[in-house]
């Protein structure tokens, strides 16, 4: 049975408020004094020049590529132990690591060196009329702290990009992961050492469980900024009850629109392509809405490309009727198998697996309406010639990221020429939409004086 975020948020907060109850002083002392050393650490990586950086993401590239196979070999034993514990599809392939996405991550390090240094851009500068000149400069952040799950390529994501941006890594990777993930910090960390770099600047906390995330939750001081990524549940259990600040990252409860001005061909293969290519990542499409102009000539056709690939449906009444009563819904096996009725909390539940809610709207008005109402901010998609319906639906619409006539599986740090990503924001401060090495900097002014005093 599907968990709407609110169940998950409530079984996390839950989960989270008795781990806060029982802190592990240990525990706790034992994160905060590696959270102080990566950032004794941080502090030479942030006076480092780029040519260095990049040499060492070079060589943290070719060693990931060298030790592929034992990392796969780490990945086999999380694989078995999470299949043997009946952990379902979708996360499944979020905790594959095998050679080829080793290798994938890989080409992600190096695109992050041959990236643009955020650090030392100046954002702006001007002279006041006594002769002050004030600049704003981009720097570090300091030490980044990531709580994860099941997402072994995140490691190397957040390795490569807080190195590029002169930040140290304090990770909580999860259980799930934790052979795969101790295989890929022990080749980071041998290239961290060989390049006269202190090991600290990456590390992991996972020896320390579950008690582990709740000290870096409680580590204000130690740890700079903290970042969730994973299921809604664990990104707003962190965000509640973290004392550190957190960038919050977006679960994808996320949209397509076909409007009355869709173009079947373009929006068939885009549906698709959204809801099947990877079901267990957070930019997937989970709802479908069809203008009613258009819902008894374009519903049969869609739900039968998703009925062939084995999506089931979940429909309000009109579009139950609709498909129920076509060729491909009149067959009893598949109606009764791939085509059900929604209830009220799938409007609000991100599936992460063959599954689509589908919806018939009157008006573009009420497919804004209902989005902004149960959408999680992540991304949205119309299907759209109208360039009227187009301009008003991005505009409108209040994600971090909104498609027009484009796949949602496109949001995506790599994909935005970022070479890996820190994970998707959903807020409105500092950084929206996929974050790559600018949202990992924060700003300081300086300002060059001449011996001025205020009067």
């Amino acid at each position: 049975m599907f968990q709407t975020v609110a169940h998950k948020q409530a079984r996390f907060g839950l989960f989270l408020r008795v781990m806060a109850d029982e802190l592990n002083r240990e525990v706790f002392d034992a994160v905060c004094a590696q959270a102080d050393a990566a950032a004794r650490a941080q502090q030479r990586l942030a006076q480092s020049h780029t040519q260095a950086k990049n040499e060492l993401l070079m060589a943290i590239a070719d060693a990931l590529i060298e030790h592929a196979a034992d990392i796969e070999a780490a990945n086999a034993l999380d694989m078995r132990a999470a299949e043997d514990d009946g952990m379902d599809a979708g996360k499944l392939d979020r905790l594959l690591f095998d050679s080829p996405r080793v290798l994938a991550a890989a080409q992600g390090v190096r695109h992050v060196a041959t990236l643009p240094d955020p650090v030392g851009q100046i954002v702006r500068g001007y002279k006041l009329e006594n002769g002050l000149r004030l600049t704003q400069t981009r720097v570090p952040m300091g030490v980044i702290g990531m709580i994860y799950e099941a997402r072994p390529n995140v490691t190397v994501d957040v390795a490569s990009l807080c190195l590029k941006s002169g930040n140290a890594a304090l990770l909580r990777g999860g259980h799930a992961a934790e052979n795969t993930n101790a295989a890929t910090l022990d080749v980071i960390a041998s290239v961290l050492q060989s390049h006269g770099f202190d090991p600290a600047l990456v590390q992991s906390v996972d020896r320390h469980g579950r008690a582990g995330a709740t000290a870096m939750m409680e580590a204000r001081g130690h740890i700079d900024v903290l970042v969730p990524r994973g299921g809604a549940g664990l990104i707003q259990a962190v965000v509640r009850n973290s004392k550190v600040p957190v960038i919050e990252t977006g679960a994808g409860n996320v949209h397509i629109y076909v409007d009355k001005s869709g173009d079947f061909t373009k929006a068939i293969p885009i549906i698709l392509n959204a809801k099947t290519q990877r079901v267990g990542v957070c930019n997937a499409a989970e709802k479908l809405l069809v203008h009613q102009d258009i819902a008894e000539q374009f519903l049969p056709l869609a739900a039968d490309a998703l009925f062939a690939a084995g999506v089931e449906l979940h429909a309000d009444e009109q579009s139950y009727r609709i498909i129920a009563g076509s060729p491909a819904g009149a067959d009893a096996g598949v109606t009764g198998e791939l085509l059900k009725h929604a209830t009220d909390e799938d409007w609000d539940t991100e599936y992460l697996a063959l599954t689509m809610g589908v919806k018939v709207v009157a008006s573009l008005d009420e497919a804004i309406r209902h989005i902004n109402q149960h959408s999680t901010g992540h991304t949205e998609s119309i299907i759209a010639e109208d360039y009227e319906a187009i301009e008003d639906f991005t505009q409108r619409i209040d994600s971090a990221v909104v498609m027009a006539n484009a796949s949602t599986r496109f949001t995506d740090g790599g994909v935005f020429g970022f070479g890996a990503e820190l994970g998707i924001s959903t807020q409105k401060m500092h950084a929206r939409g996929p974050m790559g090495l600018t949202e990992m900097t924060t700003t300081k002014w300086i300002g060059y004086g001449t011996g001025q005093v205020r009067a």
